[in-house]
């Protein structure tokens, strides 16, 4: 048997470092990297494990900040090469969108994994040391070298551009539901059952480029919440349409004041999995959205498409190169 891959271990905070606090009434951030490893056996036998400290901050306190100041920690970490791989130990409420910012952030073959729990420390049925056992499993495994980043809970593997938050709080809440996960850990075996595929490159972004708002279109809302986001002078706007990406005139009236003031607008579908297109012409269809210069989303969310163009006007891109960047390169779920 050769040697063990040597893998960093950053820990940030998130439910896996929380106990019970019964003065404060619920979980709070208590445990750090070295108090979850030692609740988490065997590690040793699956890889040479560096354990960093980054602070115990809860997943929805994060900012774009801490997000470009993470994936600088990361690129820096893989850089080195002693390292093998990397695991990425954070709150579970925005998963979804750091493991897809980190993925167009860090240009790196080396795996990079992130996981959290959740279930708290207190709890009979804490998952985190589980879901750390697979994470550092998956990053050793030079099975995914090459594949970005990954999220790994309750045992599969999924992919960043895709997976979504599905339940606030079962333990298998992480699903990806348009092309479907990578694969699974299996008795501590790494099961990869498709490739990755296509994705977005890592542009070279300094920083993410903000305020960003999403603007999600309901029964029966006036522009005037889209207007109240132009008055803002963000950088960008995500529409999230209802459907396959349609919404009424009158918000399509304020996405064409949004464009003709020069700020790239987006339009994503609120819907969960497909993208949002242009198969509908009426009044505020997907193909009058585009006609009047939004930018499609490909099948990212809402949340994922707020990420993908932060990074793309971080990284300088506009018009057309921007355009290709957020929608991503086609895959089979963009024709569903």
């Amino acid at each position: 048997m050769g040697a063990l891959r040597r893998l960093a271990v950053v820990f940030t905070g998130g439910t896996i470092s929380m106990v019970v606090d019964p003065v404060a009434g619920g979980a709070v951030p208590a445990l750090d990297g070295a108090a979850i490893l030692a609740r988490t056996p065997g590690l040793d036998a699956i890889a040479d494990v560096v354990a960093i400290d980054h602070g115990r901050k809860p997943a929805s306190h994060w900012t774009f900040t801490d997000v470009s100041a993470i994936a600088r920690v990361v690129e820096g970490l893989l850089a080195d090469h002693r390292n093998d791989g990397l695991v990425l130990v954070q709150g579970t409420d925005t998963i979804e969108e750091t493991s897809f910012a980190l993925d167009l952030l860090v240009d790196s073959p080396k795996p990079i994994v992130v996981t959290g729990a959740m279930r708290n420390a207190s709890a009979p049925d804490y998952d985190g040391p589980a879901n750390l056992r697979d994470a550092v499993t998956a990053a050793a495994s030079t099975d995914l070298v090459g594949m970005g980043v990954v999220v790994v809970l309750a045992a599969t593997i999924e992919p960043a551009d895709d997976v979504t938050k599905t339940h606030a709080t079962a333990i298998d809440t992480f699903r990806s539901l348009n092309l479907g996960r990578l694969g699974r850990i299996d008795a501590g075996t790494v099961v990869v059952e498709r490739p990755r595929g296509p994705r977005r490159e890592p542009v070279g972004a300094t920083s993410l480029a903000e305020p960003i708002p999403i603007v999600t279109a309901t029964v029966g809302m006036d522009a005037a919440i889209l207007d109240a986001a132009i008055g803002l002078r963000p950088a960008g706007i995500v529409v999230a349409a209802t459907g396959s990406g349609n919404t009424s005139p009158e918000l399509l009236a304020a996405g064409q004041r949004a464009i003709a003031a020069g700020i790239p607008v987006v339009l994503a579908s609120r819907a969960p999995a497909g993208p949002a297109g242009t198969g509908y012409a009426f009044p505020g269809g997907g193909a009058t959205w585009i006609r009047a210069g939004a930018m499609l989303a490909g099948t990212l969310t809402a949340p994922k498409a707020r990420i993908a163009l932060a990074v793309g006007l971080g990284a300088g891109l506009r018009g057309d190169r921007l355009a290709r960047f957020v929608a991503g390169p086609p895959t089979p779920a963009d024709s569903g």
